[in-house]
């Protein structure tokens, strides 16, 4: 008998295997929507948006589209891509706000970031930096620190809301360095951007693509950078642990992810096409020069990396009693 069935066994692992083969060579077989959960034109709609066009190429005849929901912080996307089917049609594009800083602040949002999503690739990252007006009698960090300490609760700190990036990163450097400023939170980035360079408020945290025009400009001074190393992009500016502050290094980031439980084969193209749209040669230098570090890591990375962040910002919130807009 086993004579009998050892040719239907290996026919029967054949058919299987190439079931298998077909159903990874038919995805993307449907339109693909590539949802960000902010309103076009920030840098995760620029990163949905490059890289989409990157993978319509690669996959010859296929559709990615890029949709735009946005509300509470990303959040509002994040719940809508959680609710969608698993099947390679929806892929999740956002910055860390919605992984890892959104769930601590906006009660009930409808998802939960450490189970309901596959994590594919961390694509990039960019480091705050530390930011006073061209005017400021503070001309290096130093002068700053030496302020901050002699006058507790004077220094004016701008963000571009409660619970950004800008704000958590002043809020993780007054609790690693044991100071205190005044926040001042905006409604969004361009205000506070008009007042800081106005002289309104004294100082921010801000990401490094956002200020590099007025750093070029004249109009903003950049004290300190949050990355592990000096930016090629501001060679001059020192990096918080080159200063002697600990726990401070800092990145924003993007990424992409699907609702739980994709197939693992059209998981591994999508990263596959994702790392080689971010290291493709007309679009890696352009990134770069905005001041993004591609990352492209692997799912299991980016999956041990988002819990580690998840953790970081928790306690950054709690410790701070940051509450939401």
């Amino acid at each position: 008998m086993r004579q009998l069935l050892a040719p239907f066994a290996i026919a029967f692992t054949l058919a299987l295997a190439a079931a298998g083969g077909a159903q990874a060579q038919a995805w993307p077989s449907k339109p693909v929507t590539l949802l960000v959960p902010f309103p076009p034109g920030g840098s995760t709609d620029l990163i949905a948006r490059t890289v989409g066009a990157k993978l319509q190429e690669k996959f010859a005849g296929s559709t990615f589209v890029i949709e735009n929901k946005a509300g509470a912080g990303g959040t509002v996307g994040a719940a809508q891509a959680k609710r969608a089917p698993p099947d390679g049609t929806l892929v999740f594009v956002s910055s860390l706000g919605p992984f890892v800083i959104g769930p601590h602040l906006v009660k009930s949002a409808g998802y939960d970031p450490l189970k309901d999503f596959d994590y594919i690739t961390v694509a990039v990252q960019a480091p705050n930096v530390l930011t006073v007006p061209a005017t400021s009698p503070h001309k290096t960090f130093a002068d700053l620190m030496k302020f901050i300490k002699a006058n507790p609760e004077k220094m004016t700190f701008a963000s571009a809301g409660n619970g950004t990036s800008d704000h958590l990163t002043a809020e993780l450097f007054w609790q690693e360095t044991g100071t205190k400023a005044i926040h001042v939170p905006y409604k969004g980035g361009a205000p506070a951007m008009s007042d800081l360079i106005g002289g309104q408020v004294d100082a921010t945290f801000m990401n490094i693509n956002t200020g590099m025009p007025n750093f070029k400009a004249g109009k903003l001074r950049p004290l300190a950078i949050t990355s592990t190393k000096r930016s090629p992009l501001l060679p001059d500016v020192p990096t918080m642990e080159e200063l002697g502050i600990k726990g401070v290094t800092v990145y924003s980031w993007q990424a992409f992810a699907a609702p739980k439980g994709l197939p693992a084969d059209i998981k591994a193209r999508l990263h596959e096409g994702i790392v080689a749209a971010l290291n493709d040669a007309s679009v890696k230098p352009k990134l770069l020069e905005l001041g993004f570090e591609i990352v492209g890591n692997t799912p299991e990375q980016f999956t041990a990396f988002q819990a580690a962040e998840f953790a970081r910002w928790k306690k950054v919130i709690e410790v701070g009693k940051i509450t939401a807009d």
